[in-house]
């Protein structure tokens, strides 16, 4: 019980802020990039979730001789709970599989964002998929708090 607790403090002293005007939910990583997109990962497939892809946007920079801060981006998902979501609103579909982002900002803070399920709710109009969206924003903030949890 005493670990519960101990993970449940960390998780709530977590680093965590909403843009609303752009619908990017954001936490604070004390992890590298790589060790944050890594653990990331790592949960997602622990609970099943199909990871598709996982881009190196500074390795790719640097393979045509730019320069750009640690960048990555992983692409996953899991179609028994994307495609009620496209049932509702297909225009959905150019938002999926769900992505999240781990980068280093200017002041070298990590950060893990995504697109806010409830943004591209409002993005795409979706309506009568309630449900589904509240299920994938606990998903996505359950696997973010993890994924930067001491």
């Amino acid at each position: 019980m005493k670990k519960i607790i101990s993970l449940g403090a960390v998780l709530l002293s977590a680093s965590f802020s909403v843009s609303a005007s752009e619908g990017l939910v954001k936490y604070e990583s004390r992890f590298s990039v790589k060790e944050t997109a890594d653990r990331f990962e790592e949960i997602a497939k622990s609970k099943g979730l199909t990871l598709f892809a996982r881009i190196d946007h500074r390795k790719n920079a640097r393979g045509v001789n730019l320069e750009l801060r640690p960048t990555e981006v992983i692409m996953f998902g899991n179609p028994k709970v994307g495609t009620p979501l496209m049932q509702c609103a297909q225009n959905v579909a150019i938002d999926l599989p769900q992505k999240v982002m781990v980068s280093e900002d200017a002041n070298n803070k990590v950060w893990l964002s995504y697109n806010s399920p409830n943004y591209l709710m409002k993005r795409h109009d979706i309506k009568g998929c309630d449900e589904v969206i509240n299920k994938i924003s606990r998903v996505l903030s359950t696997l973010s708090k993890a994924a930067v949890a001491q």
